[in-house]
């Protein structure tokens, strides 16, 4: 075996000066874990909370750094942010995980931390890997210490600390987003790895094709480490030329990383920000949206009836009483998705997600119902009126229940204009859209009968159906909680 295998070089390529054991040994680990950046300005991507006069680069800047959290995708940069900070920093850095760490290990840290700062007045700054693998028991440990500031907690987590980190740790830290990086960042990330001679490529004499790494920033979905690892497959597996330089071709790259990496997460942010956005572009009637977000998640492996459920709750909520159809088509998607499972399945979740993407929207029903509960626990509730009552049983006719009661069947177009509440409230407020505007011409019209006849109020011929006008003072709420006549 050559010198070059044994220090990650390639077959074929001989450097001058053979390398040292030290520069051997950086040379045995992943491109991206020799490339992480040492400084600042080495850091690429997060300008919104790393670029110049921004709040965290000014506390790593002046070295007055406290608890944070760092969260976001893998190879955002969070645990080379962390080693940036204990560079830069005069307290003492320890490194834990959360995937291999346990409360004794947690416990005899922050005792050191206790004793290091009591004898030698220096501070602990305490970086955790993989904050969420901690349970609730684990990082309550934390509390006492981060809240007095024995410590300062660095943590890193790709889930959302709002739903995996306590709330009185998360209340003691600075939280801090770390965005999926550019594909310019990454391409720009790639370029120096093949320049650089001690810890990249550059002693392979490395070159790419400005498709190949475009192709690789790209496909890599904003993940350095994963755009950094497939390069260096690509540079070691490439035959240098005559001239002794490695090519790298975009047909390199794209066996390289093979396919693209979908990032989605069955209990994280991925998962929940994947069928948020299928929601959303179902109801602002983008199919070509509807159908790619449906395709992310047909692909990552998601639970067919997750889907539909959510198909259907978009079908009553946003489509309405403006296409009765979509409730129905979505609720047969459902059936049959449960029925025959993947890959079938998306045949039929694709048919209603389309439906519902192109269909008239209306969100009535949703606002009335929300408006009526509102009025429910707010207490003002309403007993039933005496005429509506049940008669079913012996007695009911003395106690005055159902007597004025009319029997609409028994009146022409089946409706009769009677107090059905008790007092004047309106919470559905048809629209125009698609079948609810013929909805909306009904019960204008059967509102307008019924105002007319109950309007005048009760007098000495009034029925027991009949209900006094609403009072212009105290007008009843309409379906947002706002007031409106009846």
């Amino acid at each position: 075996m050559s010198g070059n295998d044994l220090f990650g070089g390639h077959p074929g390529v001989s450097d001058a000066n053979p390398p040292t054991r030290e520069a051997a040994a950086v040379r045995s680990a992943p491109l991206a874990a020799r490339m992480r950046p040492r400084t600042l300005a080495e850091f690429v991507g997060q300008t919104h909370i790393l670029g110049p006069g921004q709040l965290l680069r000014r506390a790593i800047e002046a070295d007055r750094i406290q608890s944070l959290i760092l969260f976001g995708p893998p190879g955002t940069g969070k645990t080379s942010l962390a080693q940036i900070i204990a560079q830069q920093t005069r307290c003492r850095f320890v490194r834990l995980s959360g995937v291999e760490s346990n409360v004794s290990d947690l416990r005899r840290e922050l005792a050191a931390a206790t004793n290091r700062l009591a004898n030698a007045g220096q501070f602990t700054l305490l970086f955790i890997d993989e904050l969420h693998r901690f349970n609730k028991a684990q990082q309550d440990v934390l509390l006492p210490e981060v809240e007095s500031g024995v410590v300062r907690l660095i943590g890193a987590t790709t889930h959302n600390p709002c739903f995996f980190v306590n709330a009185p740790l998360v209340s003691r830290s600075q939280v801090f987003e770390l965005q999926p990086l550019a594909e310019e960042d990454l391409a720009a990330l790639l370029q120096r790895a093949l320049a650089e001679p001690e810890r990249g490529l550059g002693h392979l004499r490395a070159e790419a094709e400005p498709s190949a790494l475009r192709h690789l920033a790209r496909i890599a979905d904003g993940d350095a480490r994963k755009a950094l690892n497939s390069l260096e497959i690509a540079a070691l597996t490439t035959p240098p030329s005559p001239d002794g330089v490695v090519r790298i071709t975009l047909a390199a790259a794209e066996q390289s990383i093979q396919r693209k990496a979908v990032v989605y997460d069955a209990d994280g942010d991925a998962h929940y920000d994947t069928i948020s956005a299928f929601i959303k572009s179902m109801r602002g009637s983008d199919p070509d949206a509807t159908l790619y977000w449906l395709a992310k998640m047909i692909h990552a492996g998601e639970d067919p009836r997750f889907i539909a459920r959510r198909i259907v709750i978009c079908a009553a909520e946003d489509v309405g009483l403006a296409d009765p159809m979509a409730l129905v088509l979505a609720q047969a998607a459902a059936d049959a998705a449960e029925w025959i499972g993947w890959p079938e399945a998306r045949l039929p979740l694709a048919e209603a997600a389309l439906y519902i993407a192109t269909a008239n929207k209306s969100n009535s029903a949703c606002l009335a119902i929300d408006a009526a509960l509102k009025d429910i626990r707010a207490g003002r509730t309403l007993p039933v009126p005496p005429h509506l009552r049940d008669t079913h049983y012996a007695g009911a006719e003395r106690l005055g229940h159902g007597v004025g009661y009319q029997y609409a069947h028994d009146h022409p177009d089946h409706f009769v204009p009677q107090d059905y509440l008790g007092e004047p409230r309106r919470y559905y407020e048809p629209t125009a859209q698609g079948v609810e505007k013929k909805i909306r011409e009904r019960v204008e019209r059967w509102r307008e009968l019924t105002r007319a006849v109950l309007s005048p109020g009760p007098g000495p011929n009034a029925s027991p159906g009949s209900a006094p006008a609403p009072s212009s003072a105290t007008p009843p709420p309409g379906p947002a909680g706002s007031a409106a006549a009846p």
